[in-house]
């Protein structure tokens, strides 16, 4: 079973500036990353007119890229459900911890990432699965709060949180 950690907030929030800050602070530690990203909206990784574009318009439920640096599976649900975040974790690579964004009623532990200046409500008191609250100003929890500058402090709680062997001194990329 791996290890997953969540982000949740409202939109503009910085979930997103968040992990890209934290990411490589785990992986200075030795610690094997993927993410996770959920969106409401469409998204299309492929333009029309390139090969594989053509593929999946033609009805391919799945189309894999591959390069000498990278690789992509665009697989077309068709009409199909959003596959549930089991299967995502099943499709995944082994590593060490996956990080979500999103997804903020799936029931795993997760960081609340807030600015009180934006005027939104928190989300941890009706939420049980936030373990954490990242903020960039002081707020009443009772939840540890976490400086949502400092992404090596972060880190390092989600290690914790996780079961992750933290490296000696403070890593920073």
């Amino acid at each position: 079973m791996k290890k997953v950690f969540g982000f949740a907030g409202w939109s503009g929030s910085g979930k997103t500036t968040l992990i890209e800050r934290v990411v490589p602070r785990l992986v200075a530690h030795g610690v094997k990353v993927s993410v996770i990203k959920h969106t409401h909206h469409g998204f299309d990784i492929d333009r029309p007119g390139k090969d594989s574009w053509r593929h999946r318009e033609a009805g391919a439920t799945e189309v894999l890229l591959t390069s000498g640096e990278r690789w992509v599976l665009m697989h077309e649900l068709r009409g199909a459900p959003e596959p549930g975040i089991e299967r995502q974790l099943e499709i995944l690579s082994p590593c060490d911890v996956v990080l979500v964004e999103g997804f903020k009623d799936l029931p795993i532990p997760k960081i609340e990432v807030h600015r009180p200046a934006h005027g939104r409500p928190l989300m941890f008191p009706d939420n049980p699965h936030v373990v954490a609250v990242a903020a960039d100003a002081p707020i009443d929890t009772r939840l540890p709060l976490l400086d949502l500058n400092d992404a090596s402090a972060i880190g390092r709680f989600i290690m914790r949180h996780v079961g992750l062997q933290i490296a000696t001194g403070d890593v920073r990329p």
